[in-house]
């Protein structure tokens, strides 16, 4: 690439960076929890010889399962055991950030649930997962919630909220939840749960999260897509959700590898031996970042020179370039932070 198409790339690029309402919006949502959430481990609440393996897996995030996983007889007891899990080990010692799926909206026993994990346990929770989230006025009932209970208890710092869209009503509206979510403070991630959601659409489907070879292509793309850019627009962290089938570690690595192309964070594990597949894929490789520390290096020697654009390795590279960069960068350092 000549030196003068990249002056005069760069000349066009300073004269639209001075006129940015016609490029860039002044709106601007900023990442309001951000955390290291590469694999999130679900653990049924009713099996309680789980949650200390949990505890030591190397994974980054658990939740403490009260909704799918547990039957109906089963749901007292498994309230019992997730607050008796959460006060006896140290989650936040072992470096997992610690969060509860409570039973949905609609049912008998969301109400319960707030009410006795914040009482009994709420300084030791770091978000609660709402499942089945269908409008903003879902989030805003947990919100209301937290916020009387936190007062209640004295509690200093705020617990966060999650929300599972896995309807199609979730769909539907998942830019709203994502921009009132946002607004209300206490919304950190959306995740994509693809089996509901599956079923809420009377998709067709060999397992869960899996593809039908009837489909040309994945047919999950628009969805996660369109869930990606709401949590994007408004400083949301994506999540993708569950993959079933626990034999068949190549289609989870799959699964995952298109979620990442996509911009999500992170992936469920439904069986300890997905974490170390969604930690590999969710962490940038050395190569990677290798490459982006060269393309920081690099226009920052062009802004040097007064230049807003340089060449590196044969391609333009611009201020585009260099928040891609970033973004590599800084999620590797806080991987690294975080093994520390």
């Amino acid at each position: 690439m000549s030196d003068c198409f990249v002056f005069a790339y760069s000349a066009v690029f300073f004269t639209l960076a001075i006129n940015q309402e016609v490029i860039m919006s002044h709106t601007l949502y900023v990442a309001k929890q951000p955390r290291v959430q590469r694999c999130e481990l679900a653990v049924p609440g009713t099996n309680p010889q789980m949650f200390e393996k949990a505890l030591t897996s190397g994974v980054d995030y658990v939740f403490l399962d009260l909704e799918d996983a547990v039957a109906p007889d089963d749901k007292l007891t498994a309230r019992k055991n997730v607050i008796e899990a959460i006060n006896d080990l140290d989650w936040a010692g072992h470096g997992v950030t610690l969060s509860v799926r409570i039973n949905g909206l609609d049912t008998q026993y969301m109400v319960r649930d707030v009410v006795d994990l914040v009482e009994q346990a709420g300084a030791k929770i770091d978000t609660l997962l709402i499942p089945k989230v269908g409008v903003y006025s879902d989030v805003y009932m947990l919100e209301a919630m937290l916020n009387q209970l936190e007062m209640q208890q004295g509690l200093s710092r705020k617990i966060g909220i999650e929300c599972l869209i896995e309807t199609a009503l979730g769909m539907a509206n998942v830019e709203d939840i994502a921009k009132q979510g946002a607004l209300g403070g206490r919304v950190e991630a959306l995740h994509f749960g693809v089996a509901d959601y599956a079923a809420s659409n009377r998709a067709r489907t060999v397992n869960i999260g899996g593809l039908n070879p009837d489909y040309p292509g994945d047919q999950w793309h628009f969805a996660l897509s369109r869930m990606i850019v709401a949590c994007r627009a408004y400083g949301l962290r994506p999540i993708d959700g569950p993959f079933g089938d626990i034999k068949d570690p190549d289609g989870y690595t799959a699964a995952a590898r298109r979620g990442a192309a996509l911009g999500c964070e992170g992936k469920w594990a439904i069986h300890p031996t997905q974490i170390a597949l969604a930690n590999d894929v969710f962490t940038p490789p050395p190569a990677e970042v290798d490459k982006a520390l060269r393309i920081l290096e690099a226009l920052r020697e062009a802004a040097a020179q007064g230049k807003g654009a340089a060449a590196l390795d044969g391609r333009l590279i611009d201020a585009a370039s260099e928040r891609m960069a970033n973004n590599i960068v800084n999620v590797a350092q806080a991987i690294a932070a975080k093994q520390k």
